[in-house]
Formats: structure tokens, C-alpha cells, sequence
């Protein structure tokens, strides 16, 4: 795995913990930063306050595209592999879509259920076909 993965998978980590509990993201990454176990590096924390600070129009993204599902639906691990790729794909000019979505859907593959990475990569796909007008 590589280190992105591993630091998408932290904050993945991050954001799901904070969903659960309904406490703010940068309240869960500054006790996980104090905790230090494990370590959280700079990739993890920058895509944890990203998601924070656009939190309202990813949201927004994702509920455009859900076919048929609210995001009260969906699972919350589910709901937040999709922040951290939305963010990357719309936000982050360093990562590929293709990566953002690729690393998605492993993510879905290997903490969520059977069906999670056919609707996430389905999800994504469709959101990547409308992108430019999606930042608008």
C-alpha cells in the first residue's frame, strides 16, 4: 500500500469516527494528532480539514449524484470514501480523477460491504462525467 493510500485510509479513519460520534472532523484529528498512534502525517491531516472546510458543497456533490439514496442512507464509511474522492477529484489538482477514484473504491473494497465499491466507483463515474459544470 502505498503512503497516499495508507494516509487515505487514516482519514478515512478520521472522518468516519468523527461522522459516528457527530463531532466535528477537526476536533477528531486534533485528538488523533495528540494520541500520535498511530502517527498522523501531513497528507491525512490536509485531506481531513479539506473535507471539513468544503464538507457542505461535497455533501451537496454527493447528493446530486446518490441515485435513489440520501446521504442518511448510506453507510457512513461509505459517505465518507466518497468525501475524501470528491474532494480530491474537484479540490486537489495533484491527483488524478482516475486515481482519486480508483483509490476510492479499493478503500470500499476492503472496509465496506460487497456492494459499496460498485456504487462508489458508480457514483464517482457519474459525477466525473459532469465535473466541470459540478464546481460551478
Amino acid at each position: 500500500m502505498s503512503a497516499r493510500s495508507k494516509s487515505r485510509k487514516r482519514a478515512l479513519d478520521i472522518l468516519y469516527e468523527a461522522d459516528l460520534r457527530s463531532v466535528s472532523p477537526l476536533e477528531t484529528l486534533a485528538a488523533r494528532s495528540a494520541q500520535s498512534d498511530p502517527p498522523v502525517n501531513e497528507y491525512t491531516r490536509d485531506l481531513v480539514r479539506d473535507v471539513a472546510e468544503h464538507q457542505k458543497r461535497i455533501d451537496g456533490l454527493i447528493a446530486e449524484h446518490a441515485e435513489g439514496w440520501t446521504l442518511d442512507r448510506m453507510p457512513a464509511v461509505d459517505r465518507n470514501i466518497l468525501r475524501i474522492a470528491v474532494l480530491e477529484m474537484v479540490w486537489r489538482d495533484d491527483i488524478p480523477d482516475r486515481v482519486a477514484i480508483d483509490e476510492a473504491v479499493e478503500l470500499a473494497k476492503s472496509v465496506s460491504t460487497d456492494r459499496s465499491p460498485a456504487f462508489v466507483n458508480g457514483l464517482l463515474a457519474s459525477l466525473l462525467d459532469v465535473k466541470p459544470s459540478a464546481v460551478d
